[in-house]
């Protein structure tokens, strides 16, 4: 699993002024422990951490993972930095093929070995998960027709696009080989060279993702969580 934890997080400024988005504190430990939990119990051990803002600060509070059951190795941008898909760029000798990506700042609720199973049933290149959205808990910016997502764009506003992006795809390495080494790319223009070539699955979630890429997204999240510690 690689996760993509390397960005500035401007919608959290001033908070991440001085503090990676995944070293955000809630309840007590920061958000990206949270993260390693859920992938643990669910048998994802082997994690890649892209880094690049404030790093420093995250391998030294998690090292090795040994210390939270799991293995990480980190892929650090040490100059300007390359984007989502260009930081998978960037960490290219490091993943598996297939691999799984996710957001640095996403919460999630998924069988990891559904979607595996279901993306080797196609000869495909990419896989999307997506969640019936219907702008509640973010702006909705994919539609899907079938197994396939048909559209994706973070920036227009298309009627039929009622799912979002849940914050997790497995890809192959062949579709980030061709990305320059050291060029800023975006997973969101990865993903529509994709769609144009009928090549991005979809997989659909069935429980809501949380996040904290926003101020009200981690006010949600810090009272999700809090609701969790009360129910132990």
């Amino acid at each position: 699993m690689a996760i993509l934890a390397g960005g500035l997080a401007t919608r959290l400024r001033p908070l991440t002024a001085t503090v990676p988005k995944s070293m955000v504190m809630v309840h007590g430990k920061p958000f990206l422990e949270y993260q390693l939990e859920f992938l643990k119990k669910d048998g994802i051990r082997d994690i890649i951490l892209c880094v690049g803002h404030l790093k420093e600060r995250i391998e030294s509070y998690f090292g090795d993972g040994s210390r939270f059951g799991v293995t990480i190795q980190y892929s650090k941008e040490e100059g300007p930095l390359l984007g989502t898909a260009g930081a998978l760029r960037n960490a290219l000798n490091l993943l598996d093929d297939p691999f799984f990506v996710m957001y640095g700042d996403s919460y999630l609720f998924l069988d990891f070995n559904e979607i595996w199973r279901f993306f080797h049933k196609f000869k495909k290149s990419g896989l999307m998960v997506v969640y019936k959205n219907e702008n509640r808990y973010d702006t909705s910016n994919v539609s899907i027709n079938g197994n396939y997502v048909q559209k994706y764009s973070k920036t227009e506003q298309i009627p039929d696009m009622v799912y979002i992006d849940y914050g997790v795809s497995l890809l192959r390495k062949k579709v980030i080989e061709s990305i320059p080494t050291n060029e800023h790319c975006s997973l969101e223009t990865l993903f529509q060279s994709l769609i144009e070539h009928g090549e991005l699955l979809s997989f659909p979630a069935k429980q809501r993702f949380y996040e904290i890429g926003s101020k009200e997204g981690l006010k949600e999240f810090e009272r999700y969580s809090e609701e969790k510690l009360s129910e132990r």
